[in-house]
């Protein structure tokens, strides 16, 4: 299992952490490790990780994310 983190615009409260946390725990192939303003830590079930559809999945959550180096 490989762990990646993503960097999230745009956060700046506990709703805001709620509903990134429900769309990535909803997505396939992906645990949730932490997600806090600015940012989440999760690792992939399958290989490759499947950053595109965490980046999906946290846009549909509205809000801007990269995978941090």
């Amino acid at each position: 299992m490989a762990e990646f983190r993503l960097r999230i615009d745009g956060m700046h409260c506990g709703s805001c952490v709620r509903r990134v946390n429900q769309a990535l725990a909803a997505t396939q192939g992906i645990i949730v490790d932490e997600v806090h303003v600015g940012g989440a830590k999760l690792t992939a079930t399958q290989d490759p990780p499947p950053v595109d559809l965490a980046l999906a999945a946290v846009a549909k959550a509205g809000f801007t994310a990269h995978l941090e180096s």
